[in-house]
């Protein structure tokens, strides 16, 4: 009899353990760990031909994956708070977060919301006679976002052969774009990037890390203090 209980619990651990192996890691790791593991992931590959930057992302960080419709429910529902727009091998994004991250553990905000803009966002090119052509369209919450951004998001130009920028008549969401959003209105967007950051894939100085800093350190003080708009007299 207590060979038959052994050999059936012994069934049962096989089972669970199959059950288990089964399932998507990602389902049963935490977004901050998800996180980590997904842009240290690329640490040492190459993207666009060019050695991608290596990061190191604190496993404590605040990061809290949000699909487009979930990030229009936050905003209908007239919530607070600060929403990072980027993908894991942007370069410039890749400058930037652990500055974003570090801000974001020393503030009084809860979370920061994290949206892949890669595969959601559309793609407008020029074709051989100069004219406009949309090669790849963006979801619909995607153009929904443009409309509840509008007032933070910058123009989406495209360069031509004679070093000419062409305007596309929409607004785009680029990576990184960081926003701040006090009651379900888009008060403020930044990228972080100093001036002096000529290339993504350059070493970083102090200062331009201490600039990508203070500029975050705004966003999340707009956020924490309920301030409709930010500026450098009420903010900085």
């Amino acid at each position: 009899m207590k060979n038959r209980i052994l050999i059936a619990a012994g069934l049962l651990v096989i089972i669970l353990l199959g059950v288990f192996a089964s399932m998507n890691i990602d389902s049963i790791i935490s977004d901050s760990m998800k996180f980590k593991k997904e842009y240290e992931g690329v640490n040492g590959t190459t993207y666009h031909d060019k050695k991608i930057r290596n990061v190191s992302i604190d496993v404590k960080n605040k990061i809290k994956y949000l699909t487009p419709k979930e990030l229009l429910e936050k905003i209908d529902n007239d919530e607070s708070f600060v929403v990072y727009f980027g993908f894991k091998e942007c370069p410039w994004c890749r400058s930037i977060i652990e500055s974003l991250i570090s801000v974001s553990n020393d503030s009084k905000v809860e979370n920061l919301y994290y949206v892949d803009v890669k595969e959601i966002r559309d793609t407008i090119e020029l074709d051989n006679n100069n004219k406009l052509k949309v090669t790849k369209k963006g979801t619909d919450e995607y153009y929904e976002l443009l409309k509840r951004m509008d007032n933070v998001l910058t123009k989406y130009n495209i360069t031509n052969k004679e070093n000419e920028e062409i305007d596309t008549n929409e607004k785009r969401i680029y990576a990184p774009n960081i926003v701040s959003f006090v009651e379900g209105k888009a008060i403020k967007m930044e990228t972080g990037i100093s001036k002096k950051e000529t290339d993504p894939y350059m070493e970083l100085t102090k200062g331009m890390t201490n600039y990508t800093k203070n500029t975050f350190k705004c966003l999340f003080k707009c956020v924490e203090d309920s301030i409709g708009t930010c500026t450098k007299d009420n903010m900085c």
